[in-house]
């Protein structure tokens, strides 16, 4: 069953679950997926969280406990997260040693409603830092603008970050200079940079979902024939960028001083489209130094039928800008879909916020000792 996701390991891809819950940890199914299916990290967001947290009574007796000293939702879903964060981290522990740090990681996201205020960004993950307090955890920080700036201070703070949520290829670049900038306040803080880790989530699926509404609506040969094209091409131009900078007399700088580079990982990469395989954003997207992160379902698809036939993405760049050129030709502007998906992005995981503040709520008076 695992020697796809072997192969995909041996090509240098890091496979990281985009999946996190206490039922997860306790009944031993992390480790499992560990040390059967070459999962090295785990990726977190609002809305596996707040799944997590309204689906069965794994939190039951922490809600219980957090109703009984009256804290805040708001706090209660920060003592909930980072209590299954911490777990997953220790779980992974041994990856990370093993790794010297580069895989054994998991993600926790700021809180959504901040992604356009900097200082509360830069405070939060402080905190978040603090509060799972170990090492192998990944601070996640949107790339808006306002996101931007808080990556280089918290870099620059010695805080490892998963940036997230990249559309468009100008904002990778800039986030890639964002994260050498923070490097090199650390160093001139003198903090060891070699201990300083950060990935780049460059989001697949929701450009084809969003290109192809628009291929569709067009309706020619021509528009139909680019559909499942856009989503592979911008990660792909993606890698290209990360190797150009990560090949620059800049990086040179900071790669004597042992820095470590800041890997693509590719995010959201279950299929939406059934009408593509179900392992399309994986096998296509195949090149040394990447990691991705799954959903349960596209791992297991990928450990079943996935076809690894080596590297997939150097080697297609020129193919790649005809194909984004040929979508922008028919009228459907680049500029306007990553920006709008930037925009959703950002929506989407406030709204699960939101969820995840009402149903835990709702727990918490569910679960509160009557006054006697």
């Amino acid at each position: 069953m695992t020697d796809a996701l072997k192969r995909l390991s041996d090509e240098g891809v890091a496979i990281w679950l985009d999946d996190l819950s206490r039922q997860r940890i306790t009944s031993g199914n992390l480790a499992e997926l560990i040390d059967q299916q070459h999962v090295v990290g785990v990726t977190t967001n609002p809305s596996i969280f707040q799944k997590a947290i309204s689906e069965g009574h794994g939190y039951d007796q922490q809600l219980a406990d957090l109703a009984a000293r009256k804290v805040t939702v708001d706090e209660a879903i920060r003592m909930i997260t980072t209590a299954d964060v911490r777990d997953a981290a220790d779980i992974l522990r041994p990856v990370f040693d093993a790794t010297d740090g580069q895989d054994g990681r998991v993600s926790i996201e700021v809180d959504p409603r901040l992604a356009h205020n900097t200082a509360a960004t830069i405070a939060e993950a402080k905190q978040l830092a603090w509060l799972v307090d170990r090492p192998n955890t990944l601070i996640k920080i949107p790339a808006t603008k306002a996101g931007l700036p808080a990556i280089t201070e918290v870099i620059g703070l010695g805080i490892s970050v998963n940036v997230t949520l990249i559309f468009s290829l100008e904002r990778y670049r800039a986030v890639m200079d964002a994260y050498l900038a923070g490097l090199e306040k650390a160093r001139e803080r003198g903090l060891d940079i070699s201990l300083i880790h950060s990935v780049a989530s460059f989001f697949v699926s929701r450009v084809d979902s969003e290109i192809d509404k628009r291929l569709t609506a067009i309706g020619t040969d021509e528009a139909k024939a680019l559909k499942g094209k856009a989503a592979l091409a911008n990660a792909r131009l993606a890698y290209e960028a990360y190797e150009e900078v990560f090949s620059s007399d800049r990086w040179a700088a900071l790669d004597k001083a042992q820095a470590n580079k800041q890997r693509p990982l590719w995010a959201s990469t279950g299929v939406k489209d059934p009408a593509y395989k179900d392992t399309l954003y994986v096998v296509d997207l195949v090149a040394p130094g990447t990691v991705n992160t799954m959903p349960e379902a596209t791992l297991e698809a990928t450990a079943d039928h996935g076809e690894v036939a080596g590297d997939t993405v150097r080697g297609t760049y020129e193919q790649s800008r005809a194909e984004l050129a040929a979508v922008e030709k028919l009228g459907i502007s680049y500029d306007d879909v990553v920006q709008l998906l930037e925009d959703e992005g950002v929506e989407k995981f406030e709204a699960s916020w939101n969820d995840l503040l009402k149903s835990t709520e709702a727990e918490l008076e569910r679960l509160a000792p009557s006054e006697a």
